[in-house]
């Protein structure tokens, strides 16, 4: 089964997301699909706090060189670039600045002029629709990560407050792909620990 993952790369919820499900992907010899969502996109019309206004506003420039990456190197770069960044910022507690943008696409083994697209409005358009896309599969407004399965519709979340491993990260996997086939479905929520 593909599964795909609409992300923003500032939401360290996500970041953890995305640690769980490339690895329990890989295992079972399947591919995800990195697909690019904006909380800035989500947000622009709300008020927001400006210590998440600052980050949002990260985000774009950072959106925009993974736009890049996919268009011009494919999926896999736009894995290795986000590993590389949130290796970074999520892991060691660094920024989106320029230095880390372009420390990263070294990283990810990527040409280095790729890091000048941070400043490329021109991006906006392909991460804007990718985050109509991602919305649109998961049926109502919803923020990062969202994870599709297959063809089913799309999901806001799993929100993970640390990597599951092992036998929980398996379990969660097949819930996840099973949730997904039941259309009558629609949500589950509890407190974050």
């Amino acid at each position: 089964m593909s599964v795909t993952m609409w992300f923003d790369p500032t939401c360290p919820f996500t970041w953890r997301t995305s640690r769980w499900l490339r690895t329990e992907a890989r295992a079972r010899g399947e591919k995800v699909t990195w697909r690019l969502m904006s909380l800035a996109v989500l947000n622009e019309a709300r008020d927001v706090p400006d210590q998440h206004r600052e980050g949002q506003q990260a985000g774009v420039r950072v959106l925009r060189v993974l736009a890049a990456a996919g268009e011009l190197h494919g999926n896999d770069a736009v894995e290795a670039l986000y590993t590389e960044l949130g290796i970074r910022v999520h892991d060691r507690g660094g920024r989106y600045d320029t230095g880390t943008i372009a420390d990263a696409v070294t990283a990810a083994a990527l040409p280095a002029g790729l890091a000048g697209a941070a400043d490329d409005p021109a991006r906006d358009a392909a991460v804007r629709a990718s985050h109509e896309e991602g919305q649109a599969r998961a049926g109502q407004e919803s923020g990062s990560p969202l994870t599709a399965f297959g063809d089913s519709a799309g999901f806001f979340g799993p929100i993970l407050t640390a990597v599951p491993a092992g036998e929980d990260a398996a379990r969660l996997y097949d819930s996840m792909a099973a949730l997904s086939t039941i259309t009558a479905f629609s949500e589950l929520k509890r407190a974050r620990t």
